[in-house]
């Protein structure tokens, strides 16, 4: 029998029992050091987490989240079907990193006649995974250490936490009354004045009501080269689970945006970016007609945020009317006599409340104190929030919950 050179079995596993002791302890060591990194300090905790988990335990009509309970409009799944079903096989591997050609072609098109721009679809549109990841890169991309990122109150609840881990510092601005476009043309003036970007996320653009009209910043005098636009085919045609959102703006600014886009997503589903660029072609063709879906849909909205409002004021919360987005806000002072407000608790009023609300009522909000910074929470936590752009069935059964929560009230 040939004998190898080498270690003895014995030797060998004593020698690798050793190397597991020491591999032991090493990991010991490093488990005494927190593991995650700096940035990630402060921003962990989310109250949608809490809230969603919250509403799977007890049974509960949902009008927290933002999202619509009803299908999109046919023509938009058609072009998804088509995409995935059709000939063109190439639709199911990647396509252009920074935008399927389709798709940017279009949005460049559409939104270049909105914002007064002779639009490049190559340079002046990225197509991104949702308006979430169009605001992750402008921060990562445009926010330095130490800049200053004003963000005005209420705010999404991702940009001071997006803002932070940049390594910007958020600086908190109380919105006080609906935007005018006088008021939009002074904050463009201060932008110019000093040599502020401006990140404008316009994702609810199309659902404006009343008879109003959407002001797109970038369209103000001087603010195009400044400014960057998100929008968002998951609010804009009801399908937020296609998770495909857009930048638009000057290449000066975009290409930044493209290099954390290249060295973190990279890509975008290709048949779903092909579907929202048909919805967009069928819109080019209707666009200012009454066939428009833009149109319809606005229409169709304004009806469902009337119908909660008229249901919110049966049980005597007070409803802010919104001129536009899927949400309204109303006002919960009314009710602390039949839930007390603990005013030594760390917790918000708003918050403790739609807890209460959820197990006891089984009807789902959001806090509005959360769109808060924290010293600004309690001036903001006698509110909450509801979501309107749901089907009939569910604004009927949450209309029944507050029939049925008045009558208690009023002791029939």
């Amino acid at each position: 029998m040939l004998r190898r050179s080498g270690l003895s079995l014995g030797q060998y596993f004593l020698r690798r029992k050793n190397r597991a002791r020491f591999s032991w302890y090493l990991n010991k060591t490093k488990m005494s050091r927190p593991v995650q990194a700096r940035r990630l300090e402060g921003v962990d905790k989310n109250i949608w987490v809490e809230i969603v988990k919250l509403a799977a335990t007890y049974p509960n009509v949902n009008l927290g989240q933002g999202f619509p309970d009803f299908s999109p409009p046919d023509f938009v799944k058609e072009a998804f079907v088509k995409a995935v079903s059709g000939e063109n096989i190439m639709l199911h591997q990647y396509t252009r990193a920074f935008g399927h050609p389709a798709l940017v072609t279009n949005l460049a098109r559409f939104f270049g006649k909105l914002l007064g721009q002779e639009l490049d679809p190559m340079t002046n549109v990225l197509v991104t995974v949702g308006a979430y990841e169009a605001l992750f890169c402008c921060f990562q991309a445009l926010v330095d250490e130490g800049d200053e990122v004003i963000i005005i109150e209420p705010f999404f609840d991702c940009y001071e936490p997006m803002v932070k881990m940049a390594g910007g510092t958020p600086v908190f601005v109380q919105l006080r009354s609906v935007f005018t476009r006088e008021e939009m043309e002074l904050i463009a003036d201060l932008c110019m004045k000093h040599d502020v970007l401006c990140i404008s996320d316009e994702v609810y653009e199309w659902m404006v009501y009343d008879g109003k009209e959407h002001i797109r910043i970038a369209s103000l005098p001087g603010m195009w080269d400044r400014t960057i636009t998100i929008g968002s085919a998951g609010k804009t045609f009801s399908t937020t689970g296609w998770k495909v959102g857009w930048t638009l703006g000057p290449d000066r600014l975009l290409k930044h945006l493209r290099t954390v886009h290249q060295n973190s997503v990279y890509h975008c589903p290709t048949a779903a970016q092909e579907a929202v660029a048909q919805a967009f072609q069928r819109e080019l063709d209707n666009y200012g007609k009454q066939d428009s879906y833009f149109v319809q849909l606005a229409q169709e909205l304004q009806q469902k945020r009337d119908w909660l409002v008229r249901s919110l004021v049966a049980v005597d919360m007070k409803p802010i009317v919104p001129e536009g987005t899927y949400f309204l806000m109303a006002d919960i002072s009314e009710f602390k006599s039949e839930v007390p407000d603990l005013p030594d608790s760390d917790e918000p009023y708003d918050s403790r409340f739609i807890k209460w609300m959820i197990i006891n009522k089984g009807l789902v909000a959001i806090p509005v104190s959360a769109f808060y910074s924290t010293p600004h929470k309690r001036n903001f936590d006698h509110l909450i929030r509801f979501c309107f752009v749901k089907e009939e069935a569910t604004l009927k059964a949450a209309e029944d919950i507050l029939q049925q929560w008045s009558l208690e009230k009023t002791g029939q």
